[in-house]
């Protein structure tokens, strides 16, 4: 038998005992990574896809696009943004697209793109969408865009061609859709600030990319900083004009928030749908909050290991409209869709919690037959507790009245109203 050196024997003592640990430790899960998809539909220019999805993704989960800016590529945004670690705690999947323009670039300018399924990248990042959702089964009412810069104008591209693909969306250092219109990739008056519309106007432009289209538009969160010398701050209140008149509100705020989300900041709000951040003092390469984008999302909450509760008589689940999280927003029947605005909690002292720390309430304390139910800071008070009874009719423990699907609706946005008892099928719920 060959003689070992000490050398030699000490190596193979070495190999030995990192053999034996390999088969007593058990490996470290790999982590998540940017991973490329080459082939995922109709993609008329030829652009790039890249996909983050979390090493525990939700079962039904939210989608983002994070669109990058000029001269970036899509792991300059993976690496220079935060929503990849937002994915890893809230379980959402981020789409990451890649101009492949010789200046990296995204066309927010022909024709193509500002018109609904007219091709151009916008088309490609449509098709990105599509290929998330049948795959991973993301859920195309979260579904969601966001960009800085040529990606900011991309997303209100996106939001103003495709309204019936993008629940919401927010836009850094952009401008409105439309602006860059015309023969060539740059638009040096759109960039200075110096094309001004009517809001009519610039409504008109987002209505005639999709002519003929009724149905609900996406909501918008706006950012700009106030020296940007790239795309003029005067975009900003453009933009603004723009998406309050898409969503017929008043170019009047209804709130506004000083010093905030950061000092020196403020915050407007146009309704529900439109939200705009003036970032004073920042450049084009202002900051990006990647966790308020999850928050006006509606996307910042882990799982709260809640259930759906589904009206017997309509089949739509009980519903916080609009996935608000404000004190007293309204309860509704929606169709199903496992977010969690739909997710309840039963606690053991009888409420019904939503988003972990909402209780559903009976509002303003009432106790009479039509009074409307609501979400609220959860205080322990009667009009908060619910019992379950036997044939899946849920009780107001201060009333003594049921959770009832007003006027026997079953339509999506129908109101949960308190009612006499009765058994009939729009007042049982059933748990999934």
């Amino acid at each position: 038998m060959a003689h070992r050196t000490p050398r030699t024997a000490a190596a193979f003592v070495a190999a030995l005992l990192t053999c034996l640990v390999a088969l007593i430790v058990p490996s470290t899960a790999q982590a998540a990574s940017l991973q490329e998809v080459r082939d995922f539909g109709n993609n008329p220019s030829g652009i790039r896809m890249f996909v983050y999805v979390p090493n525990t993704v939700a079962a039904k989960p939210a989608v983002v696009v994070g669109v990058h800016w000029c001269h970036g590529s899509a792991q300059d945004f993976y690496a220079g943004t935060q929503y990849a670690s937002l994915a890893d705690r809230y379980g959402f999947i981020v789409i990451y697209p890649s101009a492949v323009s010789s200046d990296g670039c995204w066309d927010v300018h022909s024709p193509a793109v500002l018109t609904h399924n007219g091709g151009g990248d916008a088309q490609g990042i449509v098709s990105m969408v599509k290929h998330v959702q049948q795959r991973y089964n993301g859920d195309p009412a979260r579904t969601f865009v966001t960009g800085h810069s040529s990606g900011g104008m991309m997303t209100n591209v996106l939001l103003g061609s495709y309204p019936d693909v993008f629940a919401a969306g927010a836009s850094f250092a952009g401008v409105p859709f439309g602006c860059f219109a015309g023969p060539n990739p740059w638009h040096t008056d759109c960039a200075e600030g110096r094309v001004d519309k009517t809001p009519q106007q610039w409504g008109d432009l987002v209505r005639g990319a999709y002519p003929g289209y009724s149905g609900p538009r996406p909501r918008v969160q706006l950012w700009h900083g106030t020296e940007d010398d790239v795309l003029r701050f005067a975009n900003f209140g453009e933009a603004i004009e723009q998406w309050t008149n898409v969503h017929g509100v008043s170019t009047t705020p209804t709130s506004t928030e000083y010093n905030t989300p950061r000092g020196t900041w403020t915050r407007t709000r146009y309704g529900s749908r439109v939200e705009a951040v003036r970032e004073q003092g920042q450049p084009h390469n202002l900051q990006i909050l990647a966790d308020e984008v999850i928050r006006f999302f509606g996307i910042d909450q882990q799982p709260s290991g809640g259930t759906a509760l589904v009206g017997a008589q309509s089949g739509r689940c009980l519903d916080v409209a609009s996935a608000s999280r404000a004190n007293g927003a309204a309860v509704q029947l929606w169709d199903c869709n496992g977010a969690a605005n739909q997710q309840w909690t039963s606690t053991a002292s009888g409420e019904l919690r939503v988003y972990g720390d909402k209780c559903l309430d009976a509002t303003g304390q009432g106790t009479a037959a039509g009074t409307t139910v609501q979400i609220w800071d959860c205080n322990g008070q009667s009009n908060q507790k619910w019992t379950t009874q036997s044939d899946g009719s849920v009780k107001g423990a201060q009333s003594g009245l049921c959770l009832d699907a007003t006027s026997q609706g079953t339509a999506n946005g129908t109101r949960i109203a308190l009612w006499t008892c009765n058994g009939q099928a729009n007042q049982r719920w059933i748990r999934r």
